[in-house]
């Protein structure tokens, strides 16, 4: 059985999006909750369906896809669960899984171009947590 993934975007990650599912299809199986268009949209529209849907463990992990991600990253940590990481590079990606256990990767479309992408989200989805003293850490961001 393939790991669900909840995928959303606004109109600037539209088409990452469709290439990023289009690559992992054969590992992955994608909940698609962003838009389809590139019209100009509001992205937390998009951002809390795919946060309740990792939240509630419908989906594993999250994907957003936005101009910057800062935007997508900032609604989508307002959720309790959700530990979203902005990554633009691979090593970033990695660690946002090692250290933070970050369930929702967010990547800055405008930003790095889609082989880059597909790196990070590599590094991203193939890393565990450490646990030990990043646990404890972790344990101490929610509110």
């Amino acid at each position: 059985m393939k790991l669900k993934i909840a995928i959303a975007n606004d109109h600037a990650g539209t088409e990452y999006k469709f290439d990023v599912i289009k690559h992992f299809a054969d590992k992955f199986e994608f909940v698609n909750f962003g838009t389809d268009e590139t019209e100009s949209v509001d992205y937390p529209d998009f951002v809390h369906p795919l946060a309740n849907s990792v939240e509630k463990g419908e989906t594993t992990f999250g994907i957003l896809i936005c101009g910057s991600g800062n935007g997508v990253c900032m609604t989508a940590n307002k959720h309790q669960d959700i530990r979203a990481a902005l990554c633009w590079d691979p090593e970033l990606g990695a660690l946002a899984r090692q250290h933070n256990n970050a369930n929702v990767i967010c990547i800055p479309a405008r930003f790095i171009d889609f082989d880059t992408t597909l790196e990070v989200l590599e590094a991203f989805l193939n890393e565990d947590f450490e646990g030990g003293r990043h646990q404890r850490r972790v344990d101490k961001i929610s509110c």
